[in-house]
This record gives structure tokens, sequence and C-alpha cells, in this order.
């Protein structure tokens, strides 16, 4: 081979290596810390367990449609949050001539910035028991509050745990979800928020080969194709931000951590209660099992408790136990 030919090659190779650096560092935004080593796990698999299965099985289902049984989740959240030792608190809201009611679990100061953890608990559609969608995710937050009851730590902030209603059709990405309005409320009372994490799908995990898919193919060179990891998700610009809270999420090697910077075309970037404090220009990241690029069970019956890895649930809720005193 000539000369020039290799020094072709070698540019070609040079600026392929470069193009790849170049989106892993954009895609993937390695933390640029590493958070202290983990404490023993905290977060107990049984009750969220417990949480998922009385949620999941609501009669009627917990949907827009249904509000007798959102109003039964609603009643369950309360009671499980003022067990934990929390102000609690109800933020209701008229939507079509209906009441409806985001439950709102408060620690830490009253005043000065704070750091909002919310989950929604309604569902799609009549047939659907929503165990990943999202029972997983009010399991989390209030398995959240029975530590922080427990623990007592001493917060630099307000932490409010909030789980939302209405973020399904037909309110999805609207004015008309609970996140948006709880969202509005903080922006009209010119509250500070330092970090919003919306905690959408926590609980199906696979050892499958394959498991794991992307909304582009080109990201299987970035991420693993399988789905035993839990990510964090995040605006494009917000590196910082979602650097800090994937470090802190990073508990224990059992439960990889990834996290995805991305501007809002991609699909599945801003398919959550995220979406409505973007609206109103809060920081704000979604910690997520990837949903429906890995569990074939979204909005189907077959969205069931016993699908659900209840282990790795808990070392999540670890996780989200450090941002929410540590951020």
């Amino acid at each position: 081979m000539k000369h020039w030919a290799i020094r072709l090659l070698l540019v070609v190779g040079l600026l392929g290596l470069g193009l790849y650096g170049g989106l892993f560092w954009f895609l993937r935004n390695p933390a640029l810390f590493s958070a202290a080593p983990s404490m023993a796990e905290q977060a107990e698999a049984a009750r969220l367990e417990a949480d998922v299965r009385y949620l999941a099985g609501l009669n009627p289902p917990r949907n827009a449609q249904n509000v007798e049984g959102l109003n039964k989740a609603a009643a369950y959240i309360a009671g499980a949050f003022a067990a934990a030792g929390c102000a609690v608190g109800e933020q209701v809201f008229t939507l079509d001539f209906v009441d409806y009611r985001n439950v709102v679990c408060s620690f830490g100061p009253d005043g000065g910035p704070r750091v909002v953890i919310g989950a929604h608990y309604d569902v799609a559609g009549d047939s659907n028991p929503g165990a990943d969608d999202n029972a997983s995710g009010v399991a989390g937050i209030l398995e959240l509050a029975r530590l922080i009851g427990a623990r007592r730590p001493q917060l630099p902030h307000r932490l409010d745990l909030v789980a939302f209603t209405l973020e399904e059709p037909p309110y999805f990405r609207s004015e008309g979800m609970g996140s948006y309005a709880y969202a509005k409320g903080l922006w009209d009372a010119r509250v500070p928020l330092k970090l919003m994490v919306s905690v959408e799908m926590i609980g199906y995990f696979s050892d499958e080969p394959g498991s794991q898919s992307f909304p582009f193919g080109f990201l299987s060179w970035f991420y693993p194709e399988t789905g035993n990891f839990i990510a964090v998700v995040g605006k494009a610009l917000d590196r910082a931000l979602v650097s800090r809270s994937k470090a802190l999420m990073t508990v224990t090697p059992e439960l990889p951590v990834y996290s995805i910077n991305a501007p809002g075309f991609l699909p599945g970037i801003d398919l959550s209660d995220h979406w409505s404090f973007w609206q109103h220009g809060y920081p704000a990241v979604m910690v997520t099992d990837t949903a429906f690029f890995r569990n074939p069970n979204y909005h189907r019956p077959s969205d069931r408790p016993e699908t659900l890895d209840y282990r790795r649930m808990a070392l999540t809720v670890d996780g989200l136990y450090r941002v929410a005193v540590g951020f």
C-alpha cells in the first residue's frame, strides 16, 4: 500500500475515533466526581412489593375516567406518607369540572431552595394494572419517605416527595397534568428549585442479552444491549445536573447507572412529569428503567407485580435517597 493511502486511512481512523469520542462525551456525560461509598442497603424490597401490589390491584383502575380509583390511590399514598412522619398536604385542582389531587410529603426547612422527587400514580386505560408504569415509581417515593422519616437526615433544602395525578392520556404532555399544576404553583410563587427528579418506571430489569432497545440503532454503540441498568435522562445542555445525579445514584456495581443528555426530539427524552418542569424553566431529570425500550408489558394487562425486580428497585431507591439528601 502506498504511503498516501496509509496516511489517508490513519486520518479517517483518527476522525472516526474523534467523532465516537465526541458523541460518547456528549451523550454519556461521564461523571466528573465519584460520590462517597454507599451505606448498607436501606430500602426494603418487601415493602416496595406490597405498595406495588396494592396500587396495581385497585378497582376501578386509577385513571382520569375513574376518579374513585384515583382517590383510593391518593388516600393510600397520603396514609403511607403520614406514617413516615412527614408533613402531608394535597394540591387539589379542577379539570373539566372534576377535582383531582397531587399528594405531597415534605421534609426539611420551609424556606430556601427546594428539591422535588415525584412519580405519577395514574395508569393508562382500563385494563392496565400499571405495576411498572407507574406503581413502581410511587412505591419508590413511599419507601424514600420511610427512609428519610426513620433516619431524619439534616437536609440543607426543603424536600417535597410528590405523587402526581394525570400523567397519562388524555392529559399527557399538556397543561392538564398534575405535575404541570404543581410546577406552575412553584413558578407562580417564585419558589427556587435546585432539582426535580421524575421517577418513571423503576421496576423492570432483564439480564438477557438483547433485552434493551433504543430509539435509534446507533445508541447501541454507547449503551448496553442488556436491560439490567437504571438511567438518568436530562436535557442536552444540563450536563452538570445529570452528571451529579448519576454519581449520587451509583450505589453498587450490582446496579449500573447510565445517563443520557440529549435534545428533546430524541424519542423518550421528555415522556414524563419532568416535562412539566422544563416548561417552567426548572432543572429536572428523569430516573427510569427506560419503559417501552425494555419492558414488553408497557401499557398492557401484563404489566403486573410479579414481573418486577424488587431487589434492584430497592437499590434504585437507595440511590434516590442519596440524591434527596445530598444534591
